[in-house]
């Protein structure tokens, strides 16, 4: 009983947002947003153009009041207007301009139209935006087009759950045109950007530091005036010291170390080699194979 609760609720403020579209359509409307409070429920329309939706001294405030309670059986409705902060961010704003432009100005200009509006919700500081549009533009042949621009997740739970997505249908004359409009605000985190790589895993990183060589004789002492390096001795002449500046690697990985190259002797003369070859004693065959051979 509980969840048909829920789903009955839903479907009653489908109902409501696409009775209100009706009403309010090409007039900047986005969608509504209901509140239940203790007194009753608060219906807060967002649009563009906040004075075509109120009318003239209430005239449609009161009308939509008297709707609801009628037909929707809302106790107390209580309506309020409500601003959108970047209009060319919000699907709904998008596809009923992209709507309103083509009845206005032809089939013929949808290129200019999808181009125009696609520039300007790039520049509103979205990430990734795409409009389709289908049906028999700009020919009795039906086709789709599509305008993309930025960077557009096209699966995952960003796709499904955090892209906003709108999708309209209109008739003209040469039948139903559908527009699709898909955003990526500049509020979602992909998960590429929360990353974060281990110290470990980093490049090499290379420091600035000192050390002390003793050399003889003399202690120095060494000190920098304003980038300036000046030498100074004091009194007791025991050691020399001197500062040096040399540059020391962190998390650098061992180097091998480098072979010993073989030696090369250089060839001796020729009379050395003729001189080894004389002193070298003949062998002298066994006495018993000498025997033999007799």
């Amino acid at each position: 009983m509980i969840e048909r609760q829920f789903v009955n609720q839903k479907l009653k403020e489908f109902q409501i947002q696409e009775h209100i579209g009706r009403i309010f359509n090409r007039t900047g409307y986005s969608h509504i947003e209901i509140r239940r409070t203790p007194l009753g429920e608060n219906v807060i329309v967002y649009t563009t153009r906040p004075g075509i939706v109120v009318g003239k001294k209430g005239e449609n405030i009161k009308k939509l009041t008297l709707l609801l309670k009628n037909k929707y059986k809302l106790e107390n409705p209580q309506l309020e207007i409500g601003e959108i902060p970047t209009p060319m961010l919000d699907v709904h704003y998008v596809a009923d301009r992209i709507a309103a432009s083509i009845e206005r100005f032809g089939q013929k200009r949808f290129k200019s139209i999808g181009y125009r509006v696609l520039q300007d919700i790039m520049d509103s500081g979205a990430i990734g935006a795409e409009v389709v549009l289908s049906g028999k533009i700009p020919s009795a042949r039906a086709r789709s087009w599509r305008f993309s621009a930025g960077y557009l997740k096209k699966s995952g739970d960003i796709n499904e759950s955090k892209i906003s997505k709108k999708s309209v249908n209109f008739t003209t004359k040469m039948g139903t045109v559908g527009i699709m409009v898909r955003i990526m605000t500049p509020d979602i985190v992909l998960l590429d950007k929360q990353l974060e790589i281990k110290e470990e895993f980093k490049k090499p990183q290379v420091e600035e530091g000192e050390f002390n060589e003793v050399i003889a004789d003399e202690t120095v002492k060494v000190s920098s005036v304003d980038g300036v390096e000046v030498i100074e001795k004091t009194e007791e002449p025991t050691k020399k010291v001197v500062k040096k500046t040399t540059k020391k690697v962190v998390n650098e990985a061992p180097k091998a170390e480098p072979k010993p190259e073989p030696v090369k002797e250089e060839p001796k003369p020729v009379a050395e080699v003729k001189e080894e070859v004389k002193e070298q004693p003949k062998e002298e065959a066994p006495k018993e194979e000498v025997e033999d051979k007799k």
